[in-house]
């Protein structure tokens, strides 16, 4: 057992991660190791003989839990992206105590009274800016951790938090069961019309994969949205949405109940705490502060775009009928829609594919965020992973040599692996001693086909593009408090950075640099960026419109919702999505069990969706300098990693912003960028 211990690669911090020597049975071991060691920690941060300085509480409660954040972090990852049957079973064997010992940090009266010591003394008055905002969230953060709750409300809050995260661990494997449960075969390439030649290939692949003929559509991104847009055959469409949108509401994955039970879990947490409700404690800490102002936002941005979405299904019901359609319903949306722009704007989203091979992408991704922002990208090879298809990179800055950090990139769908895409952070550096920064990029774009290399859509490219800008703000970190650095800020602040980065896609002088021709080399045509440029508002208010309702109903779930008045919990989302949406939704509608956005972890994006609009309305805003001062001007490009990318959270965010831009933003550029605004 002991060697066993010794040899366990979760125990000892490493950079890079070997994460080709860690396996299934290394977890339990490391973890109960972990969790000894940082109850013995936590008992002499607490130790009331000790001086209670800044550096002696606050800097030891900073850096107190690194080596079970990361052995955490590499397993969590692993989960998500390489998952056995054995690597679930361990990672939920080991969710119940570190849920326990994280949420007992802050009830450790001892602990509290040492931070309680520092904050009232004099040195807490002399701390430098960055110092005195960790002190004042840690104080915020204990008290709304329940740090003075009697002993009766500090076991049931401990209870409450072990519950969520079984609950909500459980919940995001059920998403991942039933979405490799469906699969649709079809030995009838007839009924494939429609569908471009490169989800033909994908799809007879997937289905050579699995020892079969045919052709294979799931509901992995990149087959299910190429067949909603392009697919011809209504009833293969129906049958694919339908599975879609009723992914874990039925055996054997079934999510209502447990999606019930975490909205009461964080009820009852928020309420135990001493908030109205889950959005109010959730909020407190971030922009918009309480869930009414970002109820208020999202209810404004709403009311602003109802005209235009109004007009815009109007116009696509009238088309429709051209094609036959005397109804539209959910699954025939995509398909219209593309019919539609394709008669307005002679462009098809396909076209633009062969321009877009991933590689190139990529590199002319780093190309331009290294001119702007004075970073070095470099590959490197040998580096340990997870799967074959991972990549390993080094960042540096330009001017000096120095090593910032590194990062994964993981690209492609696999059955392991759960869908979306996502930034993560593995290692957290620490800049003052030369300590750098490790994180990860995943997707789950469109694969290679045969011997076509991975061709993208434009919606993939801005997701790369987003995924990097977050991966940009954890590694060019420069804040000394670990807890404020990187992307570690309020999360409606922290999609600015990913989402600004979208816009250099739809920029011609950025486009020469990676849209080339996979075969010829040969850039975008004029004519054909012209088409994209005309037709990027196209049905920009349903855009729009989507985000809201998804913003919409996790607001009102965790600030109305009862079920006892209201009923069941799937209907009752489906009804406020109702608003939100261009056609009628089916009774059974019942996407909300597979949103793993909000309930796949304990707090997740729960009462917070409402960020990626706040933040879309500051990256709109934002990005307004960069026009005015040129897409790769390098003084804007400094002054925008030095004043958000490398500041975390240790200044106030709309602080950050105004240093900036020089003042708060204007939320009108957002509506004028998706062609919301009345001609005058």
């Amino acid at each position: 057992m002991q060697e066993h211990i010794a040899d366990n690669p979760l125990l000892v911090e490493r950079f890079p991660i070997p994460f080709d020597a860690v396996k299934a049975a290394h977890v339990e071991p490391a973890v109960q190791v972990l969790i000894e060691q940082m109850k013995e920690r936590l008992t002499s941060l607490g130790n009331p003989d000790l001086p209670r300085t800044y550096a002696s509480v606050l800097l030891t409660l900073d850096r107190m839990t690194e080596p079970l954040d990361y052995a955490m972090a590499v397993v969590r990852h692993l989960e998500a992206v390489a998952t056995t049957p054995e690597l679930r079973a361990a990672y939920n064997a080991v969710q119940e105590p570190v849920s326990m010992f994280y949420t007992s940090i802050a009830l450790d009266p001892n602990v509290w009274a040492a931070v309680k010591g520092v904050n009232e003394s004099a040195e807490a008055k002399s701390l430098d800016p960055v110092h005195k905002r960790f002190l004042d969230k840690t104080v915020s953060g204990f008290r709304r951790s329940g740090a003075d709750l009697d002993a009766a409300g500090k076991k049931k809050l401990e209870e409450l938090e072990v519950a969520l995260t079984k609950a909500t661990t459980k919940f995001s494997e059920n998403v991942l069961d039933a979405t490799n449960a469906f699969d649709l075969t079809i030995l009838d390439e007839a009924q494939l019309a429609g569908l471009p030649e490169s989800a033909r290939v994908a799809a007879r692949e997937s289905a050579k994969s699995k020892g079969r003929e045919g052709w294979r559509l799931t509901l992995q991104a990149p087959s299910y949205v190429a067949a909603m847009t392009y697919l011809d055959d209504r009833g293969i469409r129906r049958q694919l949405w339908e599975a879609s949108n009723a992914r874990a509401t039925g055996d054997p994955f079934d999510n209502r109940e447990l999606l019930a039970e975490i909205l009461r879990l964080r009820r009852e947490k928020a309420q135990l705490l001493g908030y109205r409700d889950f959005a109010d404690l959730v909020l407190e800490e971030r922009m918009a502060h309480t869930g009414g102002e970002a109820q208020q936002f999202v209810d404004e941005l709403r009311k602003k775009t109802v005209p235009f979405f109004e007009s815009e299904n109007a116009s696509l019901a009238e088309d429709a009928r051209k094609h036959g359609y005397a109804e539209v319903h959910p699954w025939d949306v995509g398909y219209l829609a593309e019919k539609q722009r394709l008669a307005l704007y002679d462009f098809d989203e396909e076209e633009l594919r062969p321009y877009f091979e991933l590689d190139r992408v990529v590199s002319g991704m780093f190309e331009i965020f290294s001119r702007i922002l004075s970073i070095k990208v470099i590959a490197e090879t040998g580096v340990p992973a997870w799967d074959a298809a991972v990549k390993y990179y080094r960042v540096e800055d330009a001017a000096t040599g120095k090593f910032l950090g590194g990062f994964y990139t993981d690209w492609f769908p696999r059955e392991n692996k759960r869908g979306g895409a996502w930034m993560d952070s593995l290692i957290t550096g620490h800049p003052d001693e030369n300590v750098p920064h490790l994180g990860l990029i995943c997707g789950n774009l469109t694969p290679p086909a045969g011997d076509t290399p991975s061709l993208l859509t434009h919606r993939e490219v801005e997701t790369i593009f987003h995924e990097f800008g977050h991966l940009l703000h954890h590694t060019l970190s420069r804040v000394p408090v670990r807890t404020l650095a990187g992307t570690n800020v309020p999360w409606d602040f922290v999609e600015l950075p990913s989402q600004i980065m979208e816009n250099w896609c739809m920029e011609r002088d950025a486009l020469h640099l990676f849209a080339r021709h996979y075969k010829t080399g040969e850039p975008i045509p004029a004519e054909l960026f012209e088409k994209v440029r005309r037709a990027r508002t196209f049905r920009g208010a349903n855009g729009q419109m989507r985000q809201l309702g998804f913003s919409m109903v996790d607001l009102k779930l965790h600030r109305e919702y009862d079920p006892a008045r209201d009923g069941d919990v799937l209907s009752y989302a489906r009804d406020i999505l109702q608003q939100f949406t261009p056609v009628t939704l089916p009774p059974h509608y019942g996407m909300i069990a597979s949103f793993t956005h909000l309930f796949s972890s304990p707090v997740a994006y729960g009462a917070g969706y409402y960020s990626y609009k706040w933040a879309e309305v500051l990256d709109a805003d934002a990005f307004t300098r960069f026009r005015k001062d040129g897409i790769f001007n390098t003084t804007t490009g400094e002054e925008f990693r030095r004043h958000i990318l490398e500041r975390g959270d240790s200044e106030d965010p709309a602080q950050l912003y105004r240093r900036f831009m020089g003042r708060d933003p204007d939320a009108n550029a957002l509506l004028e960028r998706l062609g919301l605004v009345q001609a005058a």
